[in-house]
């Protein structure tokens, strides 16, 4: 028979990967919860709409045929917030949120909830030669970390005291084809052929190619081993940023015009001009150990970096 699977978040990077790779599938029958505002933005899927993603959602009426949530939807994590409380506007979304709707699906006798959380919720960084690992003491240092974390606990106190099964999944820094924000910003600057000084940077950072990380959610679909489970997802590989551009490069068709600046002078410059948290980004390390996710669930990065960069290459090539 047929499962029926909601999906939140479904407009977003992460979502918007999960729902295609569910509707090429032809596995599972899918519906997607959406904001009111962006109900024009997903076409020929049946919908639940909603005003807000609060505390006081009502999700009553919607669960009769679902088996499975998979909850990407999320208040992300932004730099230079505005919010005056950023972790209360944080709390309503990915706390008050997530756990008024676990409570509901719980209640409805909904099989399954995976949980798209965040690997900030382990920590901002790893020190030489160390990786973080699921069950790890949370280490939280921002509100949206926080807030992930707060929302990871209500969920398992919900699975304790109930029979809904929880599975929680901490990505590294995501990318793929439509990727934003930084990584966006970096296949620009190599495009443009405009020289980086980042060309002595050996850190070693873990990072995760979208279809890697939708491979893992669907695994953890119907998997009996990922009941009430934390996973970390990675590509397996980890890079030095210099080694992540200069792959990036390639792909591009690109020279990698990389100029040898020590990290602790850019570091230095950095906190200078009040960008210690890029600069963090770039020249800190920040490793994740999935040995459990492979030992447990049998499972393994189905593309390599390269493909995945490669792929990513592309679509920014034929979309610039």
């Amino acid at each position: 028979m047929q499962q029926t699977i909601l999906l939140t978040g479904a407009t977003g990077f992460v979502g918007g990967a999960i729902l295609k790779r569910l509707h090429d599938e032809n596995k599972y029958s899918v519906m997607v919860a959406v904001r009111e505002r962006a109900r024009d933005t997903i076409k020929n899927v049946p919908q639940i709409r909603i005003e807000s993603f609060d505390g006081d959602t009502k999700w009553e009426g919607h669960f009769a045929t679902v088996d499975v949530i998979i909850h990407s939807a999320a208040r992300v994590h932004v730099m230079n917030d505005v919010e005056t409380d950023p972790l209360a506007a944080f709390r309503k979304v990915n706390v008050e949120g997530t756990l008024n709707l676990a409570r509901q699906a719980a209640n409805a006798g909904i099989r399954r909830f995976i949980f798209i959380s965040s690997i900030k919720v382990n920590g901002e960084g790893t020190e030489h030669g160390v990786a973080y690992t699921a069950d790890d003491i949370p280490a939280p240092r921002d509100p949206y970390g926080i807030s992930k974390m707060e929302a990871e606990q209500g969920l398992r106190k919900l699975a304790a005291d109930t029979a809904m099964e929880v599975v929680i999944i901490r990505p590294v820094l995501v990318y793929g084809p439509g990727v934003k924000a930084n990584f966006l910003n970096m296949m620009r600057w190599l495009d443009k052929g405009i020289p980086l000084p980042f060309g002595a940077i050996h850190n070693s950072r873990s990072l995760v190619a979208i279809d890697n990380l939708v491979d893992l959610i669907v695994s953890c679909i119907d998997h009996p081993a990922a009941a009430n489970q934390t996973f970390l997802v990675s590509d397996g590989e980890d890079l030095s940023t210099t080694v992540l551009l200069s792959k990036m490069a390639k792909a591009l068709n690109k020279p990698a015009r990389l100029i040898p600046i020590p990290s602790w002078m850019l570091q230095g410059v950095a906190a200078l001009v009040g960008k210690k948290g890029l600069s963090q980004r770039l020249c800190g390390s920040l490793r994740v150990d999935i040995s459990k996710t492979r030992s447990l669930l049998g499972w393994t990065p189905p593309r390599s970096v390269d493909e995945a960069l490669a792929n990513t290459a592309k679509h920014f090539l034929e979309n610039k």
